[in-house]
């Protein structure tokens, strides 16, 4: 039988090395709870340093889920409207986590191709808005997706007029940075280039996709939204009684540029698996930019793909995705394009 390639999600691959090295060496002693510990006091300095902000704050908290409506939740009143793209995960696939912390807010998606908000369409629903109505629900936050979930990924740049757009209604800025390392490295800018310069406000820090055993966190520039999520967090269990082993995690993910390189390296492995599909003809339903492609493929062949050992998940119809991931080797990704091949080809 061959061995499984795995192609399904950078949640399936496995603990980095150096945050499994990290947990265990600060599995020594004892050390106060709550976030009282040396470890989680480092992780807000290495934080500034790596975003280039001197009062950036960091919440260590268990899931992107929690990152993104703990975050949101604290950015937009009870009766204020979230603006993001139709497809964005915190729409889609978060089963309405933000409206429950928030106590009712709207969420509202916005139509743009590649999956990506347009600054046309955030004026736009900033027009159909009636502002001051306590009928309407009031835009306080724009969310963007960086990377999108189908792989197309924001410059900072686009970043940064989007956030321009938004502040001219007061509206904050708020991204979804599951992945925002493969963005991130993707463009070759700086991590304060993608986030704060360019007028984020708060931010989720993706880090189980890409090496962490147990934690993702907010990033906060905004002192306010900070100052409200010390509470938000607790009321919402997430400041965790152990939170040293969160917070070295963290620690050792950003130090010396593990989370870039890692990233880096999920992105070699996609942007090779990329030109091989389209070497074989097949559709992809848009340009992958980071570390995860979606693409067109027959039923019967994914069906011998599945038999020869890939593993991806079919999105409905003929759609199918795949992802990579910093566990993923180059011999693995001309492996499945060999089986690929093989599976198009089969009677």
């Amino acid at each position: 039988m061959l061995s499984p390639i795995e192609l399904r999600s950078d949640n399936a691959a496995g603990a980095a090395p150096e945050i499994l090295a990290a947990v265990n060496a600060a599995n020594v002693g004892s050390a106060l709870a709550y976030g009282a510990d040396e470890w989680t006091a480092r992780l807000h300095d290495i934080v500034r340093d790596v975003f280039e902000h001197p009062r950036a704050r960091v919440f260590p908290v268990v899931s992107g889920t929690a990152a993104n409506s703990l975050a949101l939740a604290a950015m937009s009143p009870p009766w204020g409207a979230v603006l993001c793209h139709e497809s964005a995960h915190i729409l889609r696939s978060e089963c309405g986590a933000t409206s429950m912390f928030s106590g009712g807010g709207v969420m509202r998606g916005l139509a743009g191709e590649n999956h990506k908000v347009t600054v046309e369409a955030v004026r736009a629903a900033f027009d159909d808005t009636r502002w001051g109505d306590n009928h309407h629900s009031q835009p306080s936050v724009l969310s963007l997706t960086v990377p999108t979930d189908h792989g197309t990924t924001y410059t900072s740049a686009q970043i940064a007029a989007l956030s321009s757009a938004a502040k001219e209604r007061g509206l904050r800025v708020h991204v979804d940075g599951a992945r925002v390392a493969n963005a991130i490295a993707a463009e070759g800018c700086t991590p304060a280039e993608m986030t704060w310069r360019a007028g984020v406000d708060v931010f989720s820090l993706g880090a189980l996709k890409n090496g962490a055993l147990s934690t993702d966190a907010i990033v906060c520039f905004d002192e306010a939204v900070a100052d409200e999520l010390h509470y938000r967090i607790k009321r919402a269990g997430h400041v965790a009684s152990k939170m040293r082993f969160q917070s070295v995690q963290l620690q050792a993910y950003l130090t010396d540029g593990l989370w870039l390189r890692n990233a880096s390296v999920a992105n070699a492995a996609m942007s090779r698996f990329a030109a091989g599909l389209r070497q074989l003809d097949i559709e992809l339903v848009s340009a992958p930019e980071v570390n995860m492609a979606w693409a067109r493929i027959d039923g019967d062949a994914c069906r011998r793909m599945e038999d020869a050992g890939l593993l991806f998940y079919r999105m409905g119809g003929n759609d199918v995705r795949f992802v990579t991931s910093f566990q993923t080797t180059l011999e693995e990704i001309d492996e499945a394009l060999e089986r690929i091949s093989k599976a198009l080809v089969a009677a």
